[in-house]
């Protein structure tokens, strides 16, 4: 949610909405902040089947990641409510071109700026199993298009290409499926790594304002109110 609130303002806030708030909610807030991490973070290249974009994002909410950048160089990102279950509005997504042009470099520079290394998956001989992956950097996974896979430029342009070892006769899993054993095991590698998987005390501030102000009814004129009468002398 965009905000142009102060943090002295941000705090009068959260304590307003703290009253419209159940206490059941409040705990289960403060139990999914402690459990949220931006270490790993995923890319969806040109997901161009609602559900599976959907399914993918759900997954993701549910297993504690925090941000989603969605990449849309021909392919225009829709979601499919049903299949989501409210899971975005949990999440912070990094959108990323209108679906007529190559906005995946952006993607890449704006990941690296922010220290990520860039993982991305791969059906090829020359990825590497994900069970073989050292987690000791912030990563970033690119899932690509459900029929081709990620881009060339993305192939390229990868810190390494990484795979799920597969023993059937077919060659790959749905989108979904894949980001959840993907998911699975690196975040399992992260909590056993050096690295502090969690998020800071101002990251869990700000989601916090952007929760609360997400749950009750007209939270916004709620708000607007609050502070016209705070500003009145």
């Amino acid at each position: 949610m965009e905000n142009d609130y102060s943090p002295e303002q941000k705090e009068r806030i959260v304590n307003l909405l703290l009253g419209y708030i159940t206490d059941h909610k409040k705990k289960r807030i403060e139990e999914v902040l402690g459990q949220r991490t931006r270490k790993v973070t995923l890319v969806l290249e040109d997901i161009f089947k609602p559900h599976n974009a959907s399914a993918v994002i759900r997954t993701a909410e549910c297993m504690g990641i925090q941000d989603i950048h969605i990449v849309q160089n021909t392919n225009p990102y829709t979601v499919n409510p049903y299949v989501l279950r409210g899971a975005l509005k949990w999440l912070t997504v990094h959108n990323y071109g209108d679906g007529e042009g190559m906005y995946t470099p952006e993607c890449f520079k704006n990941l690296r700026d922010n220290g990520y290394k860039i993982l991305a998956t791969s059906v090829s001989e020359d990825a590497k199993p994900i069970d073989q992956i050292k987690l000791s950097e912030k990563s970033a996974i690119v899932f690509g298009t459900e029929h081709s896979g990620i881009s060339d430029y993305v192939k390229e342009e990868a810190d390494e290409l990484i795979t799920i070892p597969m023993v059937g006769f077919t060659d790959s899993f749905n989108i979904s499926v894949s980001a959840g054993i993907i998911l699975n095991q690196l975040l399992l590698k992260l909590k056993e790594s050096h690295l502090d998987w969690g998020l800071s005390a101002v990251e869990k501030g700000d989601l916090r304002f952007d929760w609360y102000r997400s749950i009750p009814p007209h939270a916004e004129e709620i708000i607007k109110d609050f502070l016209k009468k705070e500003n009145t002398p």
